[in-house]
């Protein structure tokens, strides 16, 4: 904490001048009728740097469409001959606690990189970014925050030069499910179920307890939450909850994406989240939660699955998925700029 806003110590940029460089590029804010000229400009990019998937375009309209997104101050869409070939959003998520984030999305098609596209948007961003954070009054740190695959080089190098710094190493995971998957008990006091549409409240209050001290994370609001749960690759049936009584303990949410199958080569799905409350960590609940996924994934005619962990994951998530057979596949960076 401080005793200073951050509309006091984030040197912003009064007014933010859209490229003009380089020759041959147009920029201006994308649109809603931009959808899927951004969700393919995605595609692209994904074939190169992560190409087991993709951006769907209901996460795309989601990012654009959200009550506290505003498209014609908050992204950059660049355009040759009329073709989108690079994309950039900023956004601050709504009801920070402890951070205030302004978080750097988008990128370049990759036949269009080495001409200078990348760095104009990139600048542009950091400058939104600091306008963002800029205008909040609130005492708390300010974090721009930005992501990239380790393979990626060329963008590591553009986050350096607006002065973003490395801050956490993230690991894919899979699990092939062709191996023998273990009988975890649940333990003592708990019983494990299946998640419902219905359990969309209880599983946000969950969610945002058990990853109150994770690295970057603060609560999901309301508006969030609930889009993240209508999106089509969520399934409730391949999810679950571990509850006390009536109250949640822990729990797997599980997504699949259909169009990922061929990207991938195999059909198989992601295990979006999986959390424990803290005075439930250490004592089995998500071994057992993940093993009832494991084990619905199998039956659901999966032949692996995959899922995200930060190396430094305070509750030892990373040792405990190598246990339960899940092999490191991919590496994507964080990078923060910290006010």
């Amino acid at each position: 904490m401080t005793d200073r806003p951050l509309s006091a110590r984030v040197p912003a940029p009064e007014h933010l001048e859209t490229p003009t460089h380089p020759v041959g590029v147009s920029w201006r804010p994308a649109t809603l009728d931009d959808i899927d000229a951004v969700t393919a400009v995605y595609g692209e990019i994904a074939a190169v740097e992560h190409p087991d998937w993709a951006e769907t375009r209901e996460t795309v309209a989601d990012e654009f469409s959200h009550s506290w997104v505003d498209l014609a101050r908050d992204s950059l869409l660049a355009e040759i001959d009329g073709r989108p070939v690079a994309f950039g959003q900023v956004i601050a998520p709504p009801d920070p606690e402890t951070i205030v984030r302004a978080i750097l999305f988008g990128g370049v098609s990759p036949d269009f990189r080495g001409r200078g596209i990348g760095r104009e948007l990139i600048r542009w961003q950091h400058g939104r970014a600091l306008q963002k954070l800029a205008e909040s009054e609130l005492a708390l740190p300010g974090w721009i925050v930005a992501y990239a695959e380790e393979r990626s080089e060329g963008t590591h190098r553009q986050f350096e030069r607006i002065g973003l710094a490395r801050a956490r190493y993230f690991v894919k995971l899979e699990r092939d499910l062709a191996d023998a998957i273990p009988e975890v008990p649940t333990p003592e006091g708990l019983r494990i179920v299946t998640a419902t549409r219905e359990d969309s409240s209880r599983l946000r209050a969950a969610k945002n307890a058990s990853f109150r001290d994770h690295w970057g994370s603060q609560p999901t609001s309301e508006e969030q939450w609930e889009a993240i749960m209508e999106l089509p690759t969520t399934r409730f049936d391949l999810s679950f909850l571990a509850l006390d009584g009536n109250r949640v303990a822990g729990f797997v949410v599980t997504d699949v994406n259909l169009d990922d199958f061929d990207r991938q080569g195999f059909v198989g799905g992601y295990i979006a989240l999986v959390g424990t409350i803290r005075e439930w960590r250490r004592r089995g609940v998500a071994p057992a939660l993940l093993a009832a996924a494991l084990r619905a994934a199998k039956a659901d005619g999966q032949e692996r699955v995959a899922l995200d962990v930060d190396t430094e994951n305070p509750s030892g998530a990373l040792g405990l998925y190598t246990r339960l057979g899940f092999v490191p596949k991919d590496r994507s960076l964080a990078y923060t700029q910290v006010f």
